[in-house]
């Protein structure tokens, strides 16, 4: 009898842990909010990303209002995956969203958003993370966005490796896989648990310039290129970037998707480019500067719908 008791004294106690550590994770990422839409069993494909997935004009860092632009690479995997439109499918994506973001929304902010709305649940296939160009990192304020526009029109100082150091460019020199996972790693954890079939994918970026490059450059009208000699700090920050979440995915066991090799060859400066300049009828005449095209967008998410339906 005693046994009994104490064998039911123990279940109950694990119950209890079990309870606990779940009410934690709740409340570290979602608030009390995660339980509200009980009837929903996780959407098939979650996205959480900036700009490069949103792809949508955003004026105001601070504006809670988020907007997809109509090609985007997951309103296009959405519809080759024939989930267009239906809870199946859930993009939470922001402008001026990071890791840890200063302006309205980061990671865990979109993870909560996704968890109220009922993203996450043992019905989810695939969860894409794609985060990194609005970080700031060290001692610096600077984040790649805000500097990339003014290093490659900056022809007095250029935009060489002591950008970082004058506070003009993002500084790469901080940037680690081990700084990069431990921003990512609340909200995997938090998946994980709540969506455990879920494949989590970290979507690199595409390709803008050449790895180990010293020459930075966008086009005007299409008719020719601006080109700034001395932009090796803006190629060194990409590529310390891209470095960082390849380390950052095998530190926390996720796929990296890499999306500048499958774009090399089409960044700002090439022939065809799949990215936008400014009204340049090459790519997307009115888009983004500095963002993916729609053929960009297209390529990418038909290679992500050929990983995901292997």
């Amino acid at each position: 009898m005693r046994t009994n008791i104490l064998t039911a004294a123990r279940s109950r106690l694990a119950g209890v842990v079990v309870a606990a550590c779940a009410t934690l994770l709740t409340v570290t990422v979602t608030g009390p909010a995660h339980a509200d839409n009980p009837q929903r069993s996780g959407s098939e494909l979650v996205v959480l990303g900036d700009s490069y997935t949103a792809n949508g004009i955003r004026l105001d860092g601070d504006s809670r209002d988020c907007n997809h632009g109509p090609t985007a690479w997951p309103v296009q995997l959405s519809k080759l995956l024939k989930i267009a439109g239906t809870s199946d499918f859930e993009d939470v994506s922001c402008s001026g969203a990071s890791l840890e973001s200063h302006t309205a929304y980061d990671i865990v902010s979109e993870a909560r958003i996704a968890a109220v709305a009922g993203a996450f649940g043992p019905r989810t296939k695939t969860v894409a993370l794609q985060f990194g160009m609005n970080d700031t990192w060290g001692d610096s304020k600077t984040m790649l966005w805000t500097s990339l526009g003014p290093c490659v029109f900056n022809f007095r100082d250029g935009c060489g490796p002591e950008a970082a150091a004058q506070g003009r460019l993002a500084d790469f020199r901080a940037l680690t896989g081990q700084a990069y996972a431990d921003r990512l790693r609340e909200v995997v954890d938090y998946v994980r648990y709540y969506a455990p079939n879920a494949r989590i994918v970290l979507v690199g970026y595409p390709e803008l310039f050449p790895a180990h490059s010293s020459t930075v450059c966008t086009s005007v009208l299409g008719v020719g290129n601006i080109i700034q000699d001395r932009g090796a700090g803006l190629v060194d920050y990409l590529d310390r970037l891209q470095q960082a979440q390849i380390e950052a995915a095998k530190l926390l066991d996720l796929h990296f998707f890499d999306l500048r090799a499958l774009t090399a060859g089409h960044g700002l400066c090439s022939s065809q480019p799949w990215l936008n300049g400014f009204f340049d009828p090459r790519a997307d005449f009115a888009g983004i500067p500095f963002h993916p095209s729609a053929q960009g967008d297209s390529v990418t998410a038909q290679a992500l719908n050929r990983w995901i339906s292997q």
